[in-house]
């Protein structure tokens, strides 16, 4: 099942050039322009307020959007560059390119981890840290997977779940090559403490049958 796709509103922008672009800015608006496919480039404004939420809380280049713009037909797209004031580094322009629903496009897709309350080592007291709770996939764009899941049931303490350990979405590729880590089950923090002062008595039994050697 695809993830919901959150839209993107834009009005178009009638004037062209830099006496336009600083005039929507003027508007609070900030001036962009949609590209690619089999349709003409189009000069559009998005808000100011809405694009700078969007970008403050990430992914936005890596985020997929259904474009609405008036007097157009909704369209996917991804942005492709935000130029940014030198000074204030606020949002100046922004390049959204145009998807088809067979195009390749890399997204964050997040983790949900299921039967949490039966692996045998967290019941143990083990706690699951989580490393990845997202991962940057090459997806479809006419098919984008809501989430991966990853079955913690059967796993215990010291147990690590690699991307090679997940079923991923039909058609969904890592962006990273190697086998990297999503999660693990570490070992209850007061056991860790016990090993650590167990360690710790023995190096000190060492140190003393050193001493008494030298002695």
């Amino acid at each position: 099942m695809a993830g919901e796709i959150p839209d993107l509103h834009a009005q178009e922008r009638t004037g062209t050039g830099k006496g336009a672009a600083r005039q929507a800015r003027r508007d609070g608006l900030v001036p962009g322009i949609v590209f690619g496919g089999e349709a003409d480039p189009l000069p559009i404004n998005l808000p100011f307020n809405e694009l700078f939420k969007r970008l403050k809380s990430g992914r936005f280049k890596s985020t997929l959007f259904n474009l609405k713009v008036e007097g157009h037909e909704d369209v996917r797209v991804i942005c492709r560059d935000v130029q940014r004031d030198v000074v204030k580094d606020l949002p100046t322009h922004v390049d959204l390119m145009r998807l088809r629903r067979t195009s390749k496009v890399n997204l964050f897709i997040p983790v949900e981890f299921l039967n949490e309350d039966i692996a045998p080592g967290i019941k143990k007291g083990g706690v699951l840290t989580v490393v990845r709770p997202e991962v940057e996939l090459v997806v479809t764009a006419g098919d984008i997977p809501e989430k991966i899941t990853v079955d913690l049931d059967g796993l215990n303490v010291g147990d690590t779940i690699t991307i090679s350990s997940v079923e991923l979405p039909a058609g969904a590729t890592p962006t990273i090559d190697r086998d990297f880590v999503i999660a693990n089950i570490s070992a209850p923090s007061g056991l860790k403490s016990a090993e650590n002062e167990e360690g710790d008595g023995d190096e000190a039994a060492a140190d003393d049958a050193a001493e008494a050697t030298e002695e």
